[in-house]
């Protein structure tokens, strides 16, 4: 099973963009901020993540650092960043990131969920 993580703190948000996320994917799961960083390190959940979908707001971590330390960690993982008023572009740079400004995230977080995966699958199969 392919799993997509939605790393949001915002209850209200995650209850936004799950159902988006859900319409199109099997198996969409929500994280924060730390459940995400601690259960990437869990081999049977983390080879089940195919995407991590970042959202608005993440509690005692900026989102920069969150995106930084996933890619150590899981340098392949490809991630969605559902931008802000307060995030740069350029705070997202790297192979497998890309960043969706939060005026363009509802219509285009799907399309680019799914542009991203299928990059991940002709790089990985």
């Amino acid at each position: 099973m392919t799993t997509i993580l939605l790393v949001e703190d915002d209850p209200l948000e995650a209850h936004m963009i799950m159902p988006l996320l859900e319409r199109e994917f099997d198996d969409v799961r929500r994280a924060d901020a730390a459940e995400a960083l601690g259960v990437i390190e869990h081999a049977d959940f983390a080879n089940e993540i195919v995407l991590v979908v970042s959202g608005q707001l993440l509690k005692g971590i900026r989102k920069p650092e969150f995106v930084a330390e996933l890619r150590e960690r899981v340098p392949e993982l490809p991630v969605l960043v559902l931008g802000t008023a307060d995030d740069s572009p350029s705070d997202y740079m790297g192979e497998n990131v890309a960043f969706l400004p939060r005026t363009l995230a509802t219509r285009n977080m799907v399309s680019l969920a799914h542009k991203l995966l299928e990059r991940h699958k002709n790089t990985v199969g």
